[in-house]
């Protein structure tokens, strides 16, 4: 599932939480996302930036779900999961055992295989942990940081009914 996809099918609450969030934490990555959406649809940032904060995440969301904002998409989510959700890619990555600097970014590659118990084992720890939408969200991120993903994630992602993004 591609990032444009995700925006398709996730709950609208994650999305308004994830904008919110960006806009008070990081102005420069809300404006630039808004440029550059509004660049691809041939319209100017003021179209946008005159709207309500409602409005605005409302139609980011919407042109997010457009196979050519793909990129920035994706984009968005790591930001939020790296700058703004740490202590929930901190917890999978000690659960699964990868090493991390402490805020939740990998040291060195990926790892090749996620080991099936460590996997199953992390997922439960996550969810009782965190926002079940928010842990499926992540995951789904995750899974696009290699080229194939990884095919025990994708089998849990589609398999475990906690898992949902809506």
């Amino acid at each position: 599932m591609n990032a444009f996809e995700i925006y398709h099918k996730i709950d609208p609450s994650l999305v308004s939480d994830m904008f919110l969030w960006i806009r008070e934490n990081d102005r420069q990555l809300y404006k630039s996302a808004i440029a550059t959406l509004t660049a691809n649809r041939n319209l100017r940032p003021v179209f946008v930036e005159k709207k309500s904060v409602a409005d605005q995440i409302a139609w980011l969301h919407k042109t997010l779900k457009l196979r050519t904002s793909d990129t920035i998409g994706e984009h968005l989510f790591q930001v939020y999961f790296m700058k703004g959700q740490q202590d929930l890619l901190k917890d999978f990555c000690d659960g699964m055992g990868i090493e991390h600097d402490g805020e939740g970014s990998v040291d060195g590659a990926l790892p090749e295989v996620l080991d099936d118990e460590k996997l199953k084992t992390t997922v439960d720890d996550l969810v009782g942990k965190h926002d079940p939408k928010l842990v499926t969200l992540y995951l789904r991120i995750f899974n696009l940081q290699t080229k194939d993903g990884w095919k025990n994630l994708e089998s849990l992602l589609v398999s475990d009914e906690r898992l949902t993004l809506a």
